[in-house]
């Protein structure tokens, strides 16, 4: 989810820049509900890695090669810098590929046709500088247009219906590993302090989140929500549900994960609370933010299951002190 937030203000860059120009985009069938483009095609590359033996997944592979080359793509543009991302990219048959110098894998670069040396230091920063030679010229980040779905907008209504002039506060207490994860109850302890300022406060959860929610509801005394998700959504609408209420939120509070990154795509204040993953690179962007780390916290992307030591230094009155900063109250 984070890197497709991350690519959306290049690829809208672009999109400004050549309007006429048809994009394309493959993606995981989950992350469909963000893209605003010509074409989406579908890739269940996560899947096929699990099950490479099994005989649908040379013919998916082999269906989506022959997709990719029916639109006759002259340009591809890896903005994940993956070798999986980097392979499919080939699949298209385009005749320029496109990627950063080092990328995050860095086999990857083997299989770029044109390598881009970037300079910036945040990832949406070089993703842009990979659009600019895609475009022949200098783009600067655009906010992108994520799509509605109707349903969704109606459900989001219903969960604020009576907020009135309350600010609505969002906190998403996930994250990747639990490394980057603060922990629940002091999320809870955030959303009692807010409450008392008036706040309206929900939780969001994604589909492996819900007992992190239960728990921060519980340390909340029950000031904070939960919006009720419905485990027999499909993943692309709870997507959608997700994306409506966040366009409705004065404020999101979250670690290093989607929907902060989500927010901020959408134009929303955040409060960002890190600890192993560098703020410089994969921090809130191009909206008001303030960002919790202690100073001690090295760059880690070693999956422990335990918060890292310095986000435990992070206490809830900072966090709610970073808060008040950026709210309409």
């Amino acid at each position: 989810m984070g890197d497709i937030l991350h690519a959306l203000p290049a690829v809208a860059a672009l999109r400004q820049a050549h309007p006429d120009w048809y994009i394309g985009w493959a993606v995981e069938p989950r992350w469909r509900p963000l893209l605003c483009v010509d074409r989406i095609h579908l890739v269940n590359a996560k899947a096929w890695a699990r099950s490479p033996f099994r005989p649908d997944t040379p013919r998916q592979i082999a269906a989506l090669r022959r997709e990719l080359r029916a639109e006759r793509y002259d340009l591809c543009i890896d903005l994940q810098g993956a070798v999986r991302s980097a392979v499919i990219g080939r699949l298209s048959g385009a005749a320029r590929m496109i990627g950063e110098d080092q990328p995050r894998e860095w086999a990857a670069r083997w299989l770029f046709g044109e390598r881009v040396r970037t300079h910036g230091v945040h990832v949406i920063e070089q993703a842009v500088e990979v659009c600019s030679v895609a475009a022949g010229q200098p783009l600067s980040p655009i906010l992108p247009s994520l799509p509605v779905n109707s349903e969704a907008e109606k459900w989001a209504d219903e969960v604020l219906e009576g907020a009135q002039q309350n600010p609505v506060v969002l906190l998403s207490p996930g994250a990747g590993w639990g490394a980057k994860r603060w922990p629940a109850d002091r999320y809870g302890a955030v959303a009692k302090d807010l409450k008392q300022c008036g706040c309206k406060v929900l939780v969001n959860a994604g589909p492996d989140e819900r007992a992190i929610s239960a728990e921060l509801v519980e340390a909340s005394g029950g000031t904070a929500q939960a919006p009720e998700f419905t485990p027999e959504l499909s993943p692309e609408l709870t997507l959608d549900r997700l994306i409506a209420l966040t366009r409705r939120v004065d404020l999101l509070i979250a670690g290093d994960t989607g929907p902060l990154h989500l927010a901020c795509a959408l134009g929303k204040p955040v409060v960002g609370i890190y600890g192993p993953t560098d703020p410089r690179r994969n921090g809130p962007f191009g909206v008001p933010f303030r960002v919790l780390r202690h100073p001690e916290s090295k760059r880690d992307h070693t999956r422990h299951a335990e918060p890292e030591a310095g986000l435990l230094t992070i206490t809830p009155q900072q966090v709610v002190a970073a808060a008040r900063e950026l709210l309409p109250c």
